[in-house]
């Protein structure tokens, strides 16, 4: 069963959280967080790069020691205080005129290594490496990584029940136009039936978004382990900052695909070479968005296509097979573009559902790309069925939306 905890929470005062919170460190580019940057944003921390003249290298020692530096004068400035207590925390997201609930824990590392807490994708050491050493400069989780789990009732009745009964600590809407919200769990009664609960009611969590923050969490939490020679499990540093979702309430959206050239065919060749394993019909000039599974959408020389793939081509039983992404790429990516290595063959490019099929479009239209390819998102179920069963999702495949916002709470792991 899942093992979590509260926590005495570092966090902006209610009127400076809109200015304090930020997008978290990978969904931009240190020009961009420059220009996202005020002067209390977390980006200072999380992106501390940005402190430097452009173009300085964000691993460099001294810039871990920007982080370390910008966190304490934080601290010092007030924009960011501990509270006194452990509490566990809600964080709830709009977009889209839909709002979910988020319950703001401590995980515990061990969860990690002994997969109760479960992932489906794989992680690049290099990107764990930045992440830990982060980590260990501040010895605080600056960034919640994005957990679902089995719903429970209880949880949500309890969630409810804070909600409904108390004013919201922040509550505001981001540049991106989402909103957010949070509330603090200070009641004793609900915290420990909260931590019972994971114990005995949720036997697993799910990394939805973020799993290089996870391994690195958990690494520093191994690391920590191993110098200290009392260790007991229960230290701080055992834990790290995660926001658990109930998977009954989250959406994944599409994550499209992009290819530069043809492999040699002519669009004309291109596309009876596709009718072997998809029924095709050109749909016009208005984008096409899959509405069910193995039904893609194709974007060549300003034409959509609908492509629905042929009884036989896919495995429903197979959890990776059943994947519009694995038919996709074994279809038409590798089979017909000769792309076998999907994270690092430069003809390929993936575009979050987020920017809309007018972006596809958009690196067709202007000679950047060849051809685009619209996807029907993968489902919850999906990314629970894969992870059950110790497989590993291809690259690119779920784009979670709303991303967390950082910079709500940051968990110490000293106190």
């Amino acid at each position: 069963m899942a093992k979590i905890k509260p926590f005495k929470g570092v966090r902006p005062p209610k009127e400076l959280a809109s200015e304090v919170a930020s997008r978290p460190y990978d969904v931009m580019n240190s020009e961009e967080a420059r220009e996202e940057a005020t002067e209390k944003s977390l980006l200072h921390i999380i992106r501390p790069e940005i402190d430097f003249e452009p173009g300085y290298d964000e691993h460099a020692q001294e810039v871990y020691d920007k982080a370390r530096e910008n966190f304490a004068k934080w601290q010092e400035k007030g924009w960011l205080i501990q509270d006194e207590k452990e509490k566990y925390y809600i964080y709830a997201q709009t977009m889209d005129g839909r709002t979910q609930y988020g319950l703001v824990a401590g995980a515990h590392a061990d969860d990690y290594f002994n997969g109760i807490i479960k992932k489906h994708e794989l992680t690049r050491p290099e990107k764990e490496e930045d992440r830990m050493k982060h980590v260990e400069i501040n010895n605080a989780n600056m960034e919640p990584v994005f957990f679902s789990y089995p719903a429970v009732d209880e949880l949500d009745a309890i969630v409810k029940k804070v909600v409904e009964s108390k004013a919201p600590e922040y509550d505001f809407t981001a540049v991106d136009g989402f909103g957010h919200h949070f509330w603090v769990v200070d009641n004793d009664d609900d915290i420990k039936r909260i931590t019972e609960l994971f114990e005995t009611k949720v036997p697993y969590t799910y990394v939805a978004d973020g799993h290089h923050r996870t391994a690195a969490g958990a690494r520093v939490a191994e690391k920590q382990a191993k110098n200290n020679p009392n260790h007991t499990g229960n230290e701080e540093y055992n834990y790290f900052l995660a926001v658990h979702f109930p998977d009954n309430q989250l959406h994944i959206i599409d994550y499209n695909r992009v290819v530069k050239d043809l492999n040699g065919h002519t669009s004309t060749q291109f596309l009876e070479k596709l009718q072997k394993n998809f029924e095709v019909s050109e749909v016009g000039t208005n984008a096409y968005k899959p509405e069910k599974l193995h039904t893609f959408g194709m974007y060549l020389e300003g034409k959509w296509y609908k492509l629905e793939a042929k009884a036989g081509t896919y495995n429903d039983e197979d959890p990776i097979g059943v994947l519009d992404v694995t038919i996709l790429s074994n279809l038409v990516l590798d089979e017909l573009l000769g792309i076998e290595d999907l994270r690092r063959d430069k003809r390929l490019d993936f575009v979050g559902g987020i920017r809309g099929l007018g972006e596809l479009e958009r690196r067709v239209d202007n000679g950047e790309m060849k051809v685009a390819f619209s996807m029907y998102p993968v489902t919850m179920k999906q990314l629970i069925d894969i992870a059950d069963t110790g497989n590993i999702m291809p690259p690119k495949t779920t784009w979670f939306e709303p991303k967390l916002r950082s910079g709500l709470v940051i968990h110490k792991l000293d106190e």
